[in-house]
């Protein structure tokens, strides 16, 4: 080895220099003209318009407003807060499941197989000692979620402790969120549930464990786009800070005893600023709430990977989202992580689904090496821009959200601007601006989902295709006759779009086949009410009217064209092309074949 490496020459060991030599360097306006060729390529720019405008073209923009462009530029500001995280993230599982021996046993498994902490589903019929039995309370955290039974759940894990002599490990969170449990409008005594809030602390204090989870996946599964789930993590935070302090707590043993879990999407770098901002914005509540600048209580953070992403049909494409999700969260700084196992969406997820999650985790710590470095994005122009305008506007909604409350905690503006959101990525949704893989985009009309018992935790989210899949939910028994002009190299374009289209609504077709007239069309004509026209704009030209005339003769009676109908308008009921609002296309012809 001292061989070889003595032999290396002196242009060896300089090579891997070489990038950040002067001449390897190219302007803002290089860049503009390269990407603008590829552009003009794909018919997205044409020669007239300047290479500038690959900027707007390639820019994208969130629903809160943000803009995202495809080039982090000089100048984004510093963040004052930083992720600290070192090392591996604490890997949380859920543990939901209403039977008790069931629960504990999947609690068990996920440990064995590397899990680090456990997230307990509860409500007040939970026996949590069979929950918990074997498991090791000192070493693995347990964070309780019993938003209908808050008080009582956490005296029972207290004195479940308490009678094992166990002292819990300092990260267990008794996990009371009564503000949360009002925006889920669950069955919850409020006004009690805050009263004991304190004695809850106290209590939670004495254990050595915290008491508060500010659960933003609340807003989230509602429908919250990033800065309204934002500004709910810090208002709530805030109300709990007041409470607590008004009771005697003091600010650093408050903010001490508050844990916050956000939502980790498939959208990479608006999940990673996310986070990023959010402990900007929870060290700016605690610097204005008077905590000294010599004293530091971090935001700890538990992301859990979005319930709302999650597509119940062709679920194993769930894998790839809960892995961007969890891959953002590790970047971002999450302390702990929770991917969702892939067939969550469906019910009760099984021990194949959850033994998948847990191991995106590992992969991403023990083989990628995510978890190696502190905020690796830390420096990157674009992530540090992003997650300056994601606080910025976290704060300004937030408060938004202070005006609203000073007066009592009425969330119906709240609830109304997350409609309003919701409405919005649906009508995106519609338009298939925001593709949903297996559901808007490449459905499988013949896939057998997998059969799971129900989960109430999906009964209050906003699942981003559930419209789409209540109509795959109900599928229609007569198929749609695709009426290909042409050979195949000529219609499949167009054919293909059709199908897929249909299939996203629980469409399925009949195709024609390869075409050279009117006859061969009749010929595979099976008598469908409903036809679709599948072929080039030439073919439509020539003989697309007298396909559509031959059709109506023969039955047909609703006629669709694949693409724009410009050739032959006035034939045909309907036109289906890109950017059509697809959730209107398929209802509409669903109606016309029943």
């Amino acid at each position: 080895m001292t061989d070889l490496a003595d032999s290396a020459s002196d242009d060896a060991v300089a090579a891997p220099l070489a990038l950040a030599q002067p001449e390897d360097r190219h302007s803002r306006e290089e860049w503009e003209a390269a990407t603008a060729a590829v552009l003009r390529k794909s018919r997205k720019l044409t020669d007239a318009d300047a290479d500038a405008a690959v900027w707007d073209k390639l820019t994208r923009t969130t629903l809160d407003g943000i803009a995202i462009p495809p080039l982090g530029v000089p100048g984004a500001p510093d963040p004052a807060v930083r992720p600290t995280r070192t090392g591996a993230w604490d890997i949380r599982t859920l543990v939901s499941h209403p039977d008790a021996k069931l629960a504990n046993e999947e609690a068990l498994v996920d440990l064995d197989g590397g899990a680090t902490s456990l997230w307990i589903a509860a409500d007040e019929t939970t026996d949590l000692p069979t929950v918990l039995a074997d498991v090791l309370l000192d070493l693995a955290p347990v964070v309780l979620d019993a938003p209908t039974a808050p008080t009582a759940t956490a005296r029972a894990l207290l004195a479940y402790a308490g009678e094992r002599h166990v002292k819990m490990h300092p990260d267990s969170n008794l996990g009371a969120d009564p503000l949360g449990a009002m925006l889920r409008d669950l069955p919850l005594a409020v006004d009690e549930a805050v009263g004991e809030l304190r004695d809850l602390a106290s209590q939670a204090a004495a254990a050595g464990v915290r008491a508060i989870v500010v659960d933003a996946t609340a807003a989230h599964d509602l429908g919250a786009s990033d800065v309204q789930e934002l500004a709910w993590s810090v208002a709530a935070g805030v109300a709990y800070l007041r409470w607590l302090t008004d009771h005697g707590l003091d600010l650093e043993d408050a903010a001490n005893l508050i844990e916050f879990r956000y939502a980790a999407t498939d959208e990479q770098f608006p999940t990673i600023a996310k986070l990023r901002a959010a402990r900007q914005l929870w060290a700016s509540v605690l610097h204005h709430s008077g905590l000294p600048t010599d004293v530091v209580v971090e935001q700890r953070q538990h992301a859990v990977t979005s319930r709302p992403m999650l597509s119940k049909y062709d679920p194993y494409v769930n894998m790839l989202r809960g892995t961007v999700a969890a891959f953002a969260a590790g970047v971002g700084g999450a302390d702990a992580v929770t991917v969702l196992p892939f067939d969550a969406a469906l019910g009760q997820p099984e021990g194949f689904g959850r033994r998948i999650a847990r191991n995106v985790s590992h992969l991403l710590i023990d083989e990628s090496h995510v978890a190696a470095v502190a905020d690796p994005a830390g420096g990157a122009y674009a992530v540090e821009q992003l997650t300056a305008d994601l606080a910025a506007a976290g704060w300004a909604a937030f408060q938004q959200l202070e005006e609203e409350w000073e007066t009592g905690h009425d969330f119906t503006p709240f609830r109304d601007r997350i409609a309003a959101t919701v409405a919005e990525r649906e009508a995106l949704i519609a338009r298939r601006k925001r593709p949903l893989t297996g559901v808007t985009e490449f459905p499988n009309l013949a896939e057998e989902l997998p059969a799971r018992e129900p989960d109430p935790l999906n009964d209050r989210v906003a699942r981003y295709g559930a419209s789409f899949e209540a109509l795959r939910d109900e599928p229609v028994a007569t198929p749609v006759f695709l009426a290909t002009l042409g050979t195949i190299a000529q219609h499949t374009a167009r054919a293909t779009f059709a199908a897929n289209l249909l299939a996203a609504g629980g469409i399925a077709v009949d195709v024609a086949g390869p075409t050279s007239g009117v006859d061969e069309l009749l010929a595979a004509y099976g008598g469908q009410p409903v036809v679709c026209l599948a072929g080039t704009d030439a073919a439509y030209s020539e003989w697309g009217a007298a396909a559509v005339e031959a059709l109506r003769g023969a039955g047909a009676q609703h006629v669709i064209i694949a693409g724009k109908p410009d050739a032959v308008a006035a034939e045909v009921d309907d036109a289906a092309a890109i950017g059509v609002d697809a959730l209107a296309f398929l209802t509409s012809t669903r109606e016309k074949l029943s």
